[in-house]
């Protein structure tokens, strides 16, 4: 009888601990999606603004550092500032070829 209380005690415990990584990775996800949409968004329209030919593969690109970056240092202006320098050297490093 012990051991049933204790397995069920265990399992339980399993349950609450998958649950709570499960509810942390969805939420985790849900924010990228809307940090990502913003930042397409936000893209799109720079480049607009700078006569270029929007590019989805470019805004992707752009807004995963972007993502990545904020995300280590927390700091919007920061990342903002560090891909779109990346971008514009990748940009210019194309035209060369």
């Amino acid at each position: 009888m012990k051991s049933s209380k204790y397995n069920f005690f265990i399992f339980v415990n399993l349950i609450i601990l998958f649950n709570s990584f499960n509810s942390y990775q969805l939420a985790q996800t849900k924010q990228n999606s809307i940090i990502k949409l913003f930042c397409l968004q936000s893209v799109k329209e720079e480049m607009m603004k700078s006569e270029m030919v929007y590019s989805k593969e470019i805004a992707n690109e752009t807004c995963d550092c972007y993502y990545e970056e904020f995300m280590q240092t927390a700091s919007h202006d920061d990342a903002k500032t560090k891909c779109k320098l990346e971008t514009k050297e990748n940009l210019n490093h194309n035209k060369k070829i």
